[in-house]
This record gives C-alpha cells, sequence and structure tokens, in this order.
C-alpha cells in the first residue's frame, strides 16, 4: 500500500469504528496493462456511508477507484505479476486495507491466441494438429466435425479431460475413448484413429477455444436437484451458456443472453421454449451463473459448461477491443438484415429462435467459405456433411449482412455467437504475412506459405490473355478442389469471373495449384490481412461520395480499387501523390488529377473516401479494395525522384526486400513488379507489368539488399533522372 494511503488511514482513525472497515477481496483479472479486480463492501462502513473505493496494487502502488465492485487499474505494465488490495473511504477517511487479491499478470490478447478454425485432412493413424492454440496450458474446448462425410460432431474439453467426447448432435453421455481425441498440447491437440476425427481421406473442420477472460470458459459442476449457483472465471458476464450432462442421457441446454433468463434452446431444430427451473430465472453475473432445481441441474449427475462472453473487451493493445459477441437480429420481409458488431467476423453460430419456425444450428467460418459469393455450413445439431449456398450470409468490415437466400426467412428472428476475425497484432516479419512463389506443378500440388492466404496474384510468367489474376477468400475461393472461386485482372477493365483459374484448396498454411496454371511457369504473390501492413474491404457503390469502413488499423498508403460487377479498371491511390490524384493498373499513364475519385479526402485509420467516380462507385455496383501501409520492417509504402544512375532505396528492412512494384508518375511508366521467387539479383531479376499480358522481361533493373532495395537502371519507367515514382516494398 502506497505510504499516502497509509497516511490517510492513520489520520481517520482518530474516531475508531467512524471510518470503514476492511473490504473482503474478491478475484483479480488481468487485461492488457489492466486488471479488473472484485471485491464486496465491507460490514462496517462506520460513521457515514462509503463515498468510494480505492484498489491500490503491488508492485507500484497504482491507484483505481470507483464507487463499487469491480473496479479496473490501469498503466500497469504487461509481464508484471501483479496483486491488490482495496480500501474503503467515507466522510470520516480510508479504512483499513482488504487482504491481498490473488496474483495476475497483465498481457495483450489477441485473438488469434485463443481461436482457431484449423482445416485438416485424416489420415487413419494418429496425428497432432498443430494450431497454435495452447489448450493444455490454459483450458479450453475442442470442436470437431467431419466435412465430406457424415460424421457425428466431437466435443471435448480440458475439464473432462481428452478422451471424453461429447456429440452435439446427440443427447448421449459422454463417451470415453481415445481414439477421437487423445491429448491436448501445447499448441493444439492430437486426434486418434477413429472416423469421427481422423478417418483416412475425410476432411475435418476444427475449432478451438481457450480458456480466456471475457472470451471462453469451461466449467464442470454436480447436479443438486435444487437451484443453486455455480462459480466461472469468464470474468465477465455470459452471453451464451452451454450446458451438457456428461454422465447421462440428456439434451444441450441452450442460455442465450438474447432470450433471456426463462428461456432455453437445444441442439435441435425447435424454436426456444419457456422453462423457469432451468436457469431459476435468474440472469448470470461476472462470476456465477444459476441453474433451477430440474434439468440442467439433476441430482447426482455430472455436467459441463461452456460460457462465451459478450462484447467484453479485454482484447488488443488498449484491452477494450471486443473478440466476441452473443446478439439476435430479425430479418425484413425479404429475409435481409445488417448486423453491426464493431468488427469482421470470422466465426459465426446461428440459430433461428421465433416461434413460428424451426431452425438448424448454422456453423459459418472464413477458412471454409465466409465470402461474398457463397458460404459453406455445417449444423449442430445434424451429422449430415458440409453444405454450401450462395450469398447467404456474408462478412462485412463491421459485422455481417444476410441476403434472405437460404437460413434468413424473411422475419424470422435469429440468436449468433460471432467471433473476431484475426490476427489482431501488428506483423513484425515480412514472412508471417507474406510468400513469393514461382514453380512448375501439377494440378493439386500443395504448396506451403506458412499462413492462411487472404489474397493472391498470380502471373504466368511466359504472358497469357489474363495475368495478373487476383484472387481472395473475403470474394471467394474454395476450400476444396472441386469447386471454382472469383479472379479479376489488373490489366483488364473485365469484371468479376468464375473460372478454374482458382479452383484450389486455401488452407491454414498453403493453397494447391490451380488447374489453369498447372504445369506451368507461374509466380503465386500470397498475402495475410494483418494491421498496419494489408486489408481488403468489399463494399457496394453509392453514387455519391461516401466513406467505407476497413480494418488496416492505420492510414492506407496506397489503395487499389476494381469494381466486381461491372466492366471497369483498376483505380490506384497513392499517398506520395495525394488524394487529388488517381492511376489505373491498366494503364502506364502519369498520375492524372481529379476530386471524383477520392474526393479530396485522405484515408484515415477507420475508413477511406470514394466520390461520384463510377469507376470507385458506380451506384448499385460491388467493389473490392485492397489496401497496404508502411509497417515497420515488413513493407514500406514510399517514393523516389529518378536519379539516372544507381540508388539505394532504404526501407528499414533488415533482410532485404523480396517484393518491388514500382511505378512512375509524373510522366507516362509502367507497373514493374520484382520478386526474389525468381531472383532480384545482378544477372536475374526478371520484371512483369500489372498493365500488360507481355512476358516477364530479365534486364538487370531492381537487386534486393538487406535495407530494402537497389536500382541499377536508367530505364525512363524505373530510374530516368528527375522522374518521380511510388513504390510498394515488402521484407
Amino acid at each position: 500500500m502506497s505510504q499516502r494511503y497509509q497516511a490517510a488511514i492513520l489520520t481517520a482513525s482518530y474516531n475508531g469504528l467512524q471510518v470503514p472497515n476492511a473490504p473482503t477481496i474478491g478475484t483479480a483479472t488481468a487485461g492488457a496493462g489492466a486488471a479488473s479486480v472484485t471485491f464486496t463492501a465491507p460490514s462496517n462502513v462506520g460513521g457515514s456511508a462509503i463515498t468510494s473505493y480505492t484498489v491500490i496494487s503491488s508492485p507500484g502502488s497504482i491507484l483505481g477507484t470507483g464507487s463499487s465492485s469491480p473496479i479496473t487499474v490501469s498503466g500497469l505494465t504487461n509481464g508484471t505479476a501483479y496483486t491488490f488490495t482495496v480500501v474503503a473511504t467515507n466522510a470520516y477517511g480510508s479504512g483499513p486495507a482488504s487482504a491481498a487479491s490473488n496474483s495476475v499478470t497483465p498481457a495483450v490478447n489477441y485473438i488469434e491466441n485463443v481461436f482457431s478454425t484449423w482445416l485438416y485432412t485424416g489420415t487413419g493413424v494418429a496425428q497432432t494438429i498443430t494450431n497454435g492454440i495452447n489448450i493444455s496450458g490454459n483450458g479450453g474446448f475442442v470442436w470437431i466435425k467431419g466435412r465430406n462425410a457424415a460424421e457425428p460432431h466431437v466435443g471435448v474439453d480440458t475439464a473432462r479431460g481428452a478422451s471424453n467426447a461429447l456429440r452435439q448432435n446427440s443427447t448421449a453421455a459422454s463417451i470415453n475413448d481415445a481414439g477421437r481425441v487423445s491429448a491436448f498440447t501445447t499448441s493444439g491437440f492430437t486426434v486418434g484413429t477413429d472416423g469421427e476425427t481422423n478417418g483416412s481421406g475425410t476432411t475435418y473442420a476444427s475449432w478451438t477455444f481457450r480458456e480466456q477472460a471475457k472470451f471462453f470458459d469451461v466449467v464442470t459442476y454436480t447436479g443438486t436437484g435444487s437451484a443453486t449457483t455455480i462459480a466461472h472465471n469468464l470474468g465477465s458476464v455470459p452471453g451464451c451458456i452451454i450446458v451438457k450432462s456428461s454422465s447421462n442421457t440428456g439434451d444441450w441446454y441452450i442460455y442465450h443472453r438474447s432470450l433471456g433468463n426463462t428461456q432455453v434452446l437445444n441442439f435441435n431444430t425447435d424454436p426456444a421454449f419457456t422453462g423457469a427451473t432451468y436457469w431459476n430465472n435468474t440472469t448470470p453475473t461476472s462470476t456465477v451463473f444459476s441453474v433451477g432445481s430440474g434439468a440442467p441441474n439433476q441430482s447426482g449427475l455430472t455436467y459441463v459448461a461452456y460460457l462465451f462472453a459478450h462484447n467484453a473487451g479485454g482484447f488488443g493493445l488498449t484491452g477494450t477491443d471486443n473478440v466476441i459477441s452473443c446478439g439476435s437480429f430479425t430479418t425484413d420481409g425479404s429475409g435481409y438484415a445488417t448486423v453491426n458488431l464493431g468488427y469482421e467476423p470470422q466465426w459465426i453460430l446461428t440459430k433461428r429462435i421465433d416461434s413460428s419456425s424451426v431452425g438448424q444450428w448454422f456453423i459459418i467460418d472464413n477458412m471454409r467459405g465466409f465470402a461474398q459469393t457463397y458460404e459453406a455450413f455445417l449444423q449442430a445439431q445434424s451429422i449430415a456433411s458440409e453444405g454450401t449456398t450462395g450469398q447467404d450470409t456474408y462478412p462485412t468490415a463491421t459485422g455481417f449482412q444476410t441476403t434472405g437466400q437460404y437460413t434468413t426467412i424473411g422475419n424470422g428472428t435469429f440468436i449468433y455467437i460471432a467471433i473476431r476475425r484475426g490476427p489482431m497484432a501488428v506483423p513484425t516479419v515480412g514472412t508471417s504475412v507474406f510468400s513469393p512463389l514461382a514453380f512448375n506443378n501439377a494440378q493439386g500440388t500443395q504448396n506451403t506459405t506458412g499462413f492462411a492466404i487472404d489474397s493472391q496474384w498470380i502471373n504466368y510468367r511466359p504472358g497469357i490473355a489474363i495475368n495478373t489474376a487476383f484472387n481472395d477468400r473475403l470474394r471467394g475461393v474454395s476450400s476444396t478442389t472441386t469447386s471454382t472461386g472469383r479472379y479479376l485482372v489488373s490489366s483488364s477493365a473485365a469484371a468479376e469471373a468464375t473460372t478454374n483459374n482458382t479452383t484450389q484448396s486455401w488452407n491454414n498454411t498453403g493453397f494447391q495449384t490451380p488447374e489453369y496454371f498447372a504445369v506451368s511457369n507461374s509466380v503465386y504473390y500470397n498475402f495475410q490481412r494483418a494491421p498496419g501492413f494489408f486489408d481488403e474491404v468489399c463494399y457496394t457503390g453509392t453514387g455519391v461520395a461516401r466513406t467505407v469502413t476497413h480494418n488496416l488499423g492505420v492510414a492506407p498508403e496506397l489503395m487499389i480499387v476494381k469494381s466486381r460487377s461491372a466492366a471497369t479498371y483498376g483505380e490506384v491511390y497513392a499517398a506520395p501523390v495525394g488524394n487529388t490524384k488517381y492511376m489505373y493498373t491498366a494503364f502506364d499513364q502519369a498520375a492524372s488529377t481529379g476530386t471524383s475519385s477520392w474526393n479530396n479526402t485522405s484515408p484515415t485509420s477507420t475508413n477511406f473516401t470514394v466520390g461520384v467516380d463510377s469507376f470507385v462507385n458506380a451506384n448499385g455496383a460491388t467493389f473490392v479494395a485492397w489496401l497496404f501501409a508502411t509497417c515497420p520492417g515488413v513493407s514500406k509504402v514510399g517514393s523516389y525522384t529518378g536519379t539516372g544512375a544507381t540508388q539505394t532505396i532504404d526501407c528499414g528492412f533488415t533482410g532485404g526486400a523480396r517484393f518491388v512494384l514500382v511505378k512512375r508518375t509524373d510522366l507516362a511508366g509502367d507497373w514493374y513488379v520484382w520478386d526474389t521467387a525468381r531472383g532480384m539479383v545482378s544477372g536475374t531479376d526478371p520484371s512483369f507489368l500489372l498493365n500488360t499480358t507481355a512476358a516477364e522481361v530479365n534486364a538487370n533493373s531492381v537487386y534486393t539488399i538487406a535495407t530494402g532495395f537497389q536500382i541499377v537502371s536508367t530505364a525512363a519507367g524505373i530510374n530516368a533522372s528527375g522522374g518521380t515514382y511510388i513504390f510498394l516494398a515488402i521484407a
């Protein structure tokens, strides 16, 4: 306790019990640079009512004040362990301190550390799934479902042990069999040989939820047969609770905040129903939830409860970002609804709940297909294999949109659990978010990038009519080898098209070679969306100036915007030439002046502006925007002036540029692209052009060096004396 508070307590004690007694300490929960501390008021408040409470950290004597529990103490150092005491104050002064709390260590939490959708193919031989989630060290829950086979769902958790499986589609008790899941690890889990989780040739989706305050918790308890409360460590009020008896046959019982404490759902197709005994007519709190005298609290039965937070913050650099939401929406007469989460989701569990209809429990995620053009779904209540539907539900930068084609029947009410898309952390090395690959191989060959691809640019090196093709997860690319995706072409005005040039499997760590480019000499640029580096947004034009929300986290410095639905050329914004200039990816012309493209408005860290130009904002047309920024050590958007002699462009890298895009802006100049996959060294530095379909040319132009890249050419399009150029370099 600080000396100031010790002195205050001594001074206030002159009148004995007129100062409050010590509060009773509760639980401290760490966040990012902060901790939330619970406590209960003292039984004796002294000579007057308590006016405030003060929480004091140890070490540091950092204070947090408030009028009731809990109180947050900010300004803590991430990685340092703290305990806390609480002091109550009334008109006579401050009383004695409480006992010390439990020790907590503040840290920055990101969604990618606590949740994963991981796709894998069964081998029939025990295999370890490495998804980067530390389940064994932190606790959590793994949910697995076969995608191409009618296999049951399998759910296992650390509270009951990896070998004890429950099936979401079944009322059966837990099955003790290590053949399904045999162990949890510090970076994932291990599956055995059972066909439900590892049948040879079967494809699977797995969803891993790590225990973390303000995200997810697992609790086990034994039923008493009478109303009781169950303690939990979610650190916030649960938005959804899913309960199942592990020792006996019985339904799954589901509480959702949108239904209230007298309503309950099951993992079946029934609407919500009323039952006062399920949750004892009592809303859960940040420390307990209630069960009544019947199910899910039958005497002597053992239960497991999975608790999901709702808009509780706790994540990101400030510790205030939400990563999970439990809400509801009602569609209009045509089945449309717009849901605002404040973030782009990667995973949604949703069900129709109104009494007029039944509804399946649909599971959607962006790894299997949650795109502008289609969604791939599984059903929690069914063993059915994966199904797909055209643009029924698709993500936006701030939530998701329903379009009424499958699940969203007109005037229907739905509940959902939604989880934020990651990564949330700013990358520190280029290899974690960008991979250039050049090769000849057969269709279906698996190629490793080391990360999940969000955007892929493909160029056929000898030159063909459609290079360079842009493919994206957000617009729709298959996660199987049997369906096609969407592509756009940098050198063409053509609208988005569907073809087998994107027939490929995109998984968590790479892709399979598409049919169109199979057994050809091609280069693949693979990008992952990440704060500060690269983002992608799809939007619909309005014909009037408007802002478009993005999740780059910083102001974009280079933007490429292309209509998906209309035949128009890709238009480019570059910060070095300003918000009154624009260029086209299909042409070599200099930067042109015009106010209708970006509305004379520079992008911000949350949005960019488009004017009335039909190439970026035609009314009713659909668009995609690719956004890049300077990310220290990872990427650099900049400009330089040509010297007509060799010059070095310092990008602040330590391992050299692996990708360089250059465009002259004061006069005509092509869009040149180099990469280390094909070679960026003396004698081998071939380039191709985004604005033409010509074959690549090897001309000793740009070499990679440790700090960035070196220009050795004096060509007018690259380094003419006095010429001005923009560039994008990626380490």
